[in-house]
């Protein structure tokens, strides 16, 4: 008679996949893995003092009257942002004798949900808290019947960010909570397939475009993500943190009026930021589409490297990557696919955390990742948590409106 031993059983689902996670988070991209993350975030809510002004008195010939200064406090608040992955249970039990295939594949839906947290995280980071994906071209009618035969075909808006849109993602129509899922997406056309109930695109069939003022969100997000670049640094008006927007508590924007990209515009909105604040930006951010641009305007200063190989006459010629000569000394300018075309950032890492509650990571509260479905015969696991991301956007800039 067999008995319970550690190659038959499932125990395994009890593999601690904290380290992998914590490597993926920090090294996903450029800016979430070198911004600062605080795992200590508990109570109701994170109050940050925020100086507004000077204090004291000075002046000369006699004693000055003196001043307090101004100060504001800015208010953490987190918000939940997870991923989650399920594995069926006759797929473990097919490979119970195969010890090797079956970590392989708790690793396997382990690392995709992790990739998906990561994505996600980058798209919160660039957009503005609404967790909106793309609005509609508000030209073209919608077609189809939200079925898997005759999918709703919307148009997006030309502006549509692809990295935002992929396939095998739900997402909601509007203000609805039906879920969408995508099975199809045409960047060239910025065409959308989609599956599911929609009331609002079923009115539409037939009859109408989705507007430009409606969006796509992504599922269950709508207003409920964390602060991104776009919402702080764009802001001009109203208040973030719940400090309202003013000459200490704003970033340094330049509109480019459709202008193409030039060493003078970014020279205006780095020196900007130094003289508003003191600091000076250690990072530039862009779009694909601005680094090319940049590439091309910088092609007489590029530095290439030749390395000879030991026994023949051939070399390996390779461009190194562009740097930013700062007042601080030279910067990385580094290209990520979630920026809009159009624009450019000029951040200091330093004024950028990201506060999370404690225990990050994937929920083993039960003391094993992957939980049993109670009504399927399969397994579940929950990656995230709960965090906001917190930029004082009176160390940054930001360049818009650039020639695509």
């Amino acid at each position: 008679m067999a008995n319970f031993n550690l190659t038959d059983a499932t125990n395994l689902f009890k593999i601690k996949y904290g380290k992998l996670s914590d490597n993926t988070y920090n090294s996903a991209n450029v800016l979430l893995g070198r911004v600062k993350k605080d795992f200590t975030f508990t109570g109701r809510q994170l109050f940050v003092p925020v100086p507004q002004s000077f204090a004291g008195g000075v002046g000369s010939g006699s004693l000055p009257a003196s001043n307090v200064a101004n100060y504001e406090d800015a208010i953490i608040l987190a918000k939940k942002v997870y991923a989650t992955t399920e594995i069926d249970r006759e797929a473990i039990k097919a490979s119970m004798n195969d010890e090797g295939a079956f970590v392989r594949g708790t690793k396997e839906v382990v690392k995709k949900a992790v990739e998906s947290y990561m994505r996600n995280m980058s798209r919160i980071l660039f957009n503005d808290g609404t967790g909106s994906l793309a609005a509609g071209d508000a030209s073209t009618t919608v077609t189809g019947l939200g079925t898997s035969g005759s999918p709703y075909i919307v148009v997006l808006a030309s502006d549509t960010k692809d990295a935002n849109i992929e396939e095998k993602d739900f997402v909601n129509y509007d203000a609805e909570t039906t879920n969408l899922e995508v099975v199809a997406y045409v960047p060239s056309s910025k065409t959308i397939s989609l599956v599911g109930t929609s009331v609002g695109l079923a009115a539409l069939t037939g009859v109408g475009p989705v507007l430009a003022s409606v969006f796509l969100h992504m599922q269950g997000s709508k207003d409920n993500d964390p602060e991104g670049l776009k919402g702080v640094l764009d802001a001009t008006s109203g208040s973030k943190y719940s400090v309202p927007i003013a000459r200490r508590w704003q970033a340094q924007q330049k509109a480019a009026g459709g202008a193409g990209l030039t060493t003078d515009l970014m020279n205006e909105v780095m020196l900007d930021v130094q003289q508003a604040s003191g600091k000076v930006p250690n990072m530039i951010i862009t779009s694909f589409t601005q680094y090319r641009k940049l590439l091309n305007l910088l092609e007489d200063q590029k530095q290439y490297v030749i390395e000879p190989r030991s026994q023949d006459l051939k070399g390996k010629v390779a461009f190194k990557g562009i740097e930013y000569m700062s007042a601080a000394g030279a910067i990385g300018v580094f290209p990520e696919r979630f920026c809009e075309d159009d624009r450019m950032y000029f951040l200091n890492d330093n004024w950028i955390t990201i506060h999370h509650r404690p225990d990050f990571g994937w929920f083993e509260d039960d003391g094993t990742v992957f939980l049993r479905k109670s009504d399927d015969d399969a397994y579940n696991a929950r990656y995230g948590g709960y965090l906001q991301v917190y930029v004082v956007p009176s160390f940054h800039g930001v360049l818009t409106g650039l020639a695509t």
